[in-house]
């Protein structure tokens, strides 16, 4: 028997690639509902958020695509044009720059809630339904819709359930499907931080034997720090003073930019690999976190959701044209086939780096200086690896 729905699409989690989502398919036609446990973003301050991201090309075509890219606050997006990247133990080191894309830069350092706070505009606009501090604790399945419930008790139906609720994905366990993958027993340490000396926009990042530090240019000529470290040093370097942090930054960065400077709060917060076992449930697909944690140090967690959401629309379009039912089996295990796959591969590639930069054994150490050296000779190979990184079609 047919239910009365809220909408044709819920989606449960309004981060960067939730909102995304919802946008891209509210602006294909469908009724969308978005929900979120959090209170509704705010407008961005005078000072820059900690959490950035390094959105690739790709990601800024889907952005351009639903009209919020460029930001409106333009001026706090900072465009890298190169890459420089050195491993401590073997002191080898390679560089990545736009002209292997014949492009003018390999892609934008953004802030977390910059990005939110436009998608969060655009969706208003687009008529779709928000609804914030709203938390959903499980949903079940039926055979022309699915039922979304909410911890105040409240019942909502849907074609479709997106779950982009984040890494502990409450929607995901509710629906039985486990994760695959390891804790890194370490913290990412962030912060932003002034330099003597200009980052010549230019993303650095050094392999260090306890996990690697990036310095990402910021468009006020700051940088800012994602820093991976085992979980007591990185209490440790949290509880230095100002002075004694920037220094050791400096220190293991080779003080390549310089003295540095604190100018901005301290944060760290837990890594994990993490890849869902199934993508997809009967009327329920995972995206973004829920779908696949991944180790900052090739910094594409967001770029991997937000290839998520462009797989999921496109399949909902072509779903839309010919009057098929967007929650329907077979376009569901269509999108978990090919994002699994592609996401299996991309999350273990960043944990096997992470891995092999964690070696320390002499022939290890060597045979990782030797492909480095062989990567920084070899311009094709490096193209190869840029045109990934960018969401270039192989």
């Amino acid at each position: 028997m047919s239910r009365r729905l809220d909408a044709d699409v819920i989606v449960i989690g309004a981060g960067m690639v939730g909102a995304s989502a919802a946008l891209a398919l509210a602006q294909q036609g469908y009724a969308v509902q978005l929900l979120d446990a959090a209170a509704a973003p705010t407008a961005p301050g005078a000072e820059l958020d900690l959490r950035v991201v390094a959105l690739a090309p790709s990601s800024a075509r889907l952005l351009a695509a639903l009209g919020v890219w460029p930001l409106a606050g333009r001026e706090r997006v900072a465009a890298y044009r190169a890459m420089h990247v050195w491993d401590t133990a073997s002191g080898a080191a390679f560089d990545f720059d736009a002209g292997l894309l014949d492009a003018q830069c390999l892609g934008w350092i953004v802030e977390n809630r910059l990005l939110q706070w436009t998608l969060w505009q655009a969706l208003g606009r687009a008529g779709v339904t928000l609804r914030s501090a709203t938390q959903a604790v499980g949903h079940v399945a039926e055979a022309d819709s699915a039922r979304l419930d909410l911890a105040d008790g409240t019942q909502l139906r849907a074609r479709l359930l997106l779950a982009v609720d984040g890494r502990e994905s409450p929607l995901r366990q509710a629906a039985g499907i486990g994760v695959r993958g390891r804790d890194y027993g370490q913290r990412a340490v962030v912060a932003h931080l002034r330099s003597a000396r200009p980052h010549a926009d230019t993303a650095w990042q050094r392999f260090l034997p306890g996990g690697p530090l990036a310095l990402l240019p910021l468009a006020d000529g700051r940088v800012s720090l994602v820093w991976s470290l085992p979980e007591a040093e990185a209490a440790r370097v949290l509880a230095l003073d100002a002075g004694e942090f920037a220094h050791a930054v400096g220190v293991a960065s080779d003080f390549r930019l310089g003295s540095l400077q604190l100018d901005s709060a301290r944060a760290a917060f837990a890594l994990r690999l993490a890849v869902a076992e199934r993508f997809a449930a009967p009327r329920l697909a995972l995206l973004g976190d829920a779908a696949h944690a991944v180790h900052p140090l090739a910094g594409q967690g967001v770029n991997l959701g937000l290839r998520d959401v462009q797989e999921l629309c496109d399949l909902l379009a072509s779903a839309r044209r010919a009057g098929r039912d967007p929650g329907a089996a077979t376009l569901l295990a269509r999108y978990a086939r090919r994002r699994r796959s592609a996401d299996w591969l991309d999350a273990h590639a960043f944990d096997a780096l992470a891995r092999v930069f964690a070696l320390r054994a002499t022939p290890a150490v060597a045979a990782r200086g030797l492909g480095m050296h062989a990567l920084q000779a070899l311009p094709a190979l490096k193209r190869t690896l840029a045109q990934h990184a960018a969401g270039w079609p192989p």
